[in-house]
């Protein structure tokens, strides 16, 4: 998942991309603030990278308030400038805005996503709403948006090149999407509703991260956790000694419904409880359920949509994407929904009958369906998940996979740094550099879970590129693996070998920009784009040169047998209906909750998403929803709203893309400098349907991703 959308008041990192530069204004100017935040001025280390050794808590809230006064005061010169208003003193002037505030924010949201405490989850509630105001001081700027207006209608006389026009185009869309155009009593109104919705959200994302934290599954015997592996069950007991549990074992949650050791757990009692703390996490009457917080969150937005002369937020919020419209959205399910829900219901029928084979009694439930898959897919292939992960040691993964794929494809190189500052011990850097030898950015990789981390995995910038402001990229993976006990290998799974591979994809968007600048560089796309890169990638962790070059065996060095490799091969469509079906019923609860109109009473969490699965079909009492609405931090904290269609939309550009790949020769360095080309580096410079016809040569095709997923093509 690419994550700049974070947090509310990240949100105007993307808009603006203010990268460090120069500070002009000295510390002692600078009321309310001590000179020695670290934040007054841009970091001295190796591509302006945080000096986290030097940062503290308290630095941030001071920081984030100079920041937003220092970015008013440079726009408000902006607006009132005398000169007619052209590209360089509007456009390129705001491109060079709000430095400080961007690098405070980019560590804040950083750190509240994957390393944050009662401290800063204060700091991001206090200042969420202020954020929210300080983005509409800027949006609904009468004079600032004239002038951008007045270049945006005369842009076809402009002798501009072909990014520059690109900007103006964009950044008018912006301002009008966010309000620009309403009267002043309309934006009066907005301006509240924003500050309400940013409260809220910063609201949800701290009650989910303490409700997954107090729904951990707690065993006061091994017994009953029968099933799992030595690694897992040491790990479950130093998870128990970190919460002063001792002698026990605690299962943390990760965020989706499923949970891993759902598969391997053979006690159906231990199997119900861990399904059950995870589906009723944030549903438990307490200061962490947030169905309260998520209806207000979803009338605040309708009631947006309805300011802004649009049915619902829904249509709102799709302008800018490449499907433009609910309507296409609808229509690209329509495509998938029947075939993904009958795959879904025989692959139930094949359980039932396996579970009734061995005389178990019980009709399938959400939380037998992996442990019984998992026996299925042993049957009919020979494949057990727990012979595979010997061979999937994580760093191994990472330098002999993830980075070995990205040097064939690209000529890239990587070389550990730990000369630099990390926020985590668990955090390690490294620098890449292109085939001519020069620097292209650093990577953090951040790979194991944490009870004071957001749940899921993510990329994002802590530094973007910008030719304008002389910045390389520095971006940050973050994953949620489980930490293997002392001394152990951390063996990980397959989907966390794909998880890997997938995130590094957003990482080389980010690092092959290439952008004038920062407003469009690299990964500040569409959301129905951004998912493009990241799940095109995942494609090289089953190349079989990539594939024999990482999986090896942790302890004897041996690649894995053929016959194993094999196996894997074989079973690749194995539950694609259920995998298929449970991202369905995700993106479907997201577009009807932001289909709601703007009047429509204040919803029942639990019964409006009952009625949605229903209505569009994807009510299946054994496939739950990928995310449940009250933990479903994607459309409630991390700016998908809308935008969860967008995992299914970009796995069709992606499929697709990839098969010009096996049509054309295939993992080549050649293939891959056209795909860094015309894809990757390309950022928000063009019109998304033309890159990919320009790339593919004919529009997306959703023939080549049923064919992937096992499904009949039409």
């Amino acid at each position: 998942m690419k994550k700049s959308l974070k947090l509310p008041l990240v949100a105007l990192l993307a808009i603006f991309a203010s990268c460090e530069n120069g500070n002009k204004k000295q510390a002692s100017d600078n009321a309310g603030i001590s000179p020695s935040n670290p934040f007054l001025k841009e970091s001295t280390l190796p591509y302006q990278v945080a000096d986290f050794d030097q940062i503290k808590d308290g630095d941030f809230a001071p920081a984030i308030e100079e920041g937003m006064k220092q970015h008013l005061e440079e726009i408000s010169k902006i607006a009132n400038n005398p000169e007619a208003p052209d590209f360089e003193n509007t456009l390129v002037a705001m491109e060079k805005s709000g430095r400080m505030l961007a690098r405070v924010n980019q560590v804040f949201g950083l750190l509240t996503g994957a390393n944050t405490n009662d401290d800063l989850q204060k700091i991001q509630e206090e200042v969420a709403p202020k954020q929210a105001a300080h983005q509409d001081a800027i949006y609904l700027n009468e004079k600032l948006f004239k002038r951008i207006e007045s270049i945006y209608n005369s842009r076809e006389q402009l002798k501009l090149d072909t990014e520059s026009k690109r900007l103006i185009e964009y950044q008018y869309q912006k301002f009008v999407l966010a309000g620009a155009k309403l009267s002043e009593t309309a934006k009066t109104e907005l301006k509240k509703l924003n500050e309400e919705e940013a409260s809220l959200s910063a609201k949800f994302s701290n009650q989910l991260i303490a409700a997954a934290k107090a729904g951990a599954l707690v065993a006061d015997k091994q017994t009953d956790l029968a099933g799992l592996s030595e690694g897992e069950l040491s790990a479950a007991a130093q998870a128990a000694k970190t919460a002063k549990l001792d002698g026990k074992w605690q299962l943390s949650l990760q965020n989706t419904t499923q949970q891993p050791m759902l598969q391997t757990l053979t006690v159906r009692a231990t199997r119900q409880k861990l399904f059950e703390a995870s589906w009723n996490r944030a549903e438990k009457g307490d200061a962490n359920d947030t169905r309260k917080t998520i209806v207000q969150i979803a009338k605040i937005r309708a009631e947006k949509a309805k300011l802004m002369g649009f049915p619902d937020y829904a249509t709102w919020k799709l302008q800018d994407q490449m499907a433009k419209s609910p309507a296409a959205v609808d229509a690209f399910f329509a495509k998938l929904v029947p075939s993904a829900t009958a795959r879904a219901k025989s692959e139930a029928a094949e359980i039932q009958n396996l579970i009734d084979q061995q005389k178990g009694g019980f009709k399938l439930e959400p939380y037998d369906w992996n442990f019984y898959a998992e026996q299925v897919r042993k049957a009919k292939y020979d494949l057990n998940e727990n012979e595979i992960k010997p061979y999937f040691e994580l760093y191994n993964v990472l330098k002999n996979g993830v980075f070995y794929a990205a040097t064939q494809l690209y000529g890239i190189t990587f070389k550990e740094r730990t000369d630099l500052p990390v926020y985590h011990k668990d955090v390690k850097v490294f620098e890449l550099f292109d085939k001519d030898n020069s620097t292209i950015g650093l990577f953090y990789c951040d790979y194991f879970k944490r009870d004071n981390k957001n749940g899921g995995a993510w990329m994002d910038n802590m530094v973007g590129q910008s030719k304008l402001l002389g910045t390389k990229p520095v971006i940050f993976n973050v994953c949620n693996f489980t930490k293997p006990a002392s001394g152990q290998p951390a063996l990980i799974s397959f989907d966390d070998v794909t998880t890997m591979f997938h995130e590094f994809g957003h990482a080389l968007h980010g690092f092959f920009a290439n952008q004038q600048y920062p407003s469009l560089s690299g990964t500040n796309v569409a959301r129905d784009f951004v998912e493009f890169p990241s799940q095109f990638n995942e494609h090289w962790a089953v190349d079989p040169m990539v594939f024999k070059n990482y999986a090896v065996h942790h302890s004897t060095g041996q690649a894995m047998p053929k016959a194993l490799v094999d196996k894997i091969k074989k079973a690749a469509d194995f539950n694609q209906g259920y995998a298929l079906t449970e991202v369905l019923a995700a993106a479907a609860l997201d577009m009807q909750w932001h289909k709601l109109p703007a009047g429509a009473v204040l919803q029942d969490a639990d019964q409006f998403e009952t009625a949605a699965l229903k209505k569009t079909g994807l009510s299946l009492s054994y496939v739950p929803p990928r995310y449940r609405s009250s933990y479903f931090l994607h459309i409630w904290g991390n700016g998908y709203a809308a935008g969860y269609y967008a995992y299914l939309w970009t796995e069709m550009l992606d499929h697709d893309a990839f098969s010009w790949f096996e049509e054309n020769g295939g993992l080549t360095r050649a293939n891959g400098q056209r795909f860094r080309d015309m894809i990757l580096s390309k950022g928000n410079t063009e019109d998304y349907g033309k890159m990919f016809r320009d790339f593919r040569g004919h529009d997306p095709n959703i023939k080549a991703m049923q064919k992937y997923r096992g499904l009949p093509q039409k």
